[in-house]
């Protein structure tokens, strides 16, 4: 085989540059990437136009990048990738809380609150009741589970995106469950809203024919000694994007019931149990 690079052996040639010393696991992680980027190329017989166009589309795209703004995961998410990435990662048996996608509005060390707290504090919103169970997967309750949760306002916006207008912390908290496993919190059903599409991934989704918005989801990351954690949403199941969220979070077993309780102490009740797997 010629030493030379050509259409015919570009995988082999690039490839067989790299050096002895290079890391096992970077070589087998480039090595896979360089077979199926050429093989992509190949297949669509990719114009030169073309790739001129992804070019200047991923530099638009790091250009938009800022402490604030990250554009390449934004990419990611509305790829799919991002959320494949987290099933690898998260393989579990038949029966434990499925992971899904952290998202972006994540905040550390949010205040500890007691159980059945209100962790709405603009006033609006319809009001919505969060209770359940931590458990194994036997049904055995888990004590001292950290509940950590966060959702937007009845505007579609979480408490970071606006700050000033938004009381700091608005609906989140953290909570830790005693001897029962139980959990409870008074949030608002939360509600549907778009991922920033004033860039270059936003024209992306047009050019796509596909719309930017996440159908309404509460956010929880679940901890316990002794168990794998739990980054994961539970979502309102009769959203109008719940079949086609814009970053393909949704999973069968996270869509929570959303019931009328005209009796209890907010117009919403969202029952919703959380079963771990042990680490």
């Amino acid at each position: 085989m010629s030493q030379y690079f050509s259409e015919e052996n570009s995988v082999e040639t690039v490839n067989a540059r790299m050096g002895p010393a290079t890391d096992p696991r970077v070589a087998e992680v480039m090595t896979c990437l360089v077979k199926h980027l050429h093989a992509f190329a190949k297949e669509i017989n990719l114009t030169q136009a073309e790739w001129e166009f992804g070019i200047d589309f991923l530099t638009k795209v790091g250009k938009i990048c800022s402490d604030e703004r990250q554009e390449f995961i934004l990419l990611s998410d509305t790829l799919g990738l991002s959320m494949l990435v987290d099933a690898i990662n998260n393989r579990r048996p038949s029966g434990a809380t499925e992971n899904t996608v952290l998202g972006p509005f994540h905040v550390a060390n949010a205040p500890v609150r007691q159980m059945g707290d209100v962790i709405t504090l603009d006033g609006k919103g319809e009001t919505c009741l969060f209770e359940g169970m931590v458990t194994d997967l036997d049904g055995n309750p888990v004590a001292g589970a950290t509940i950590d949760v966060w959702s937007d306002n009845a505007d579609g916006f979480y408490d970071v995106q606006q700050p000033g207008i938004q009381p700091k912390w608005n609906n989140r908290g953290i909570f830790v469950t005693g001897e029962d496993g139980r959990y409870s919190f008074i949030g608002i059903k939360p509600v549907s809203y778009p991922i920033p599409d004033d860039g270059p991934v936003g024209k992306m989704l047009e050019h796509l024919g596909r719309h930017p918005y996440r159908p309404a989801h509460m956010h929880y990351i679940v901890t316990a000694p002794g168990f794998q954690t739990v980054v994961t949403h539970t979502f309102v199941g009769d959203d109008q994007y719940i079949s086609s969220d814009a970053v393909f979070g949704v999973k069968d077993t996270l869509v929570a019931p959303f019931e009328k309780a005209p009796n209890g102490p907010a117009v919403w009740r969202s029952p919703f149990n959380f079963k771990l797997n042990a680490a």
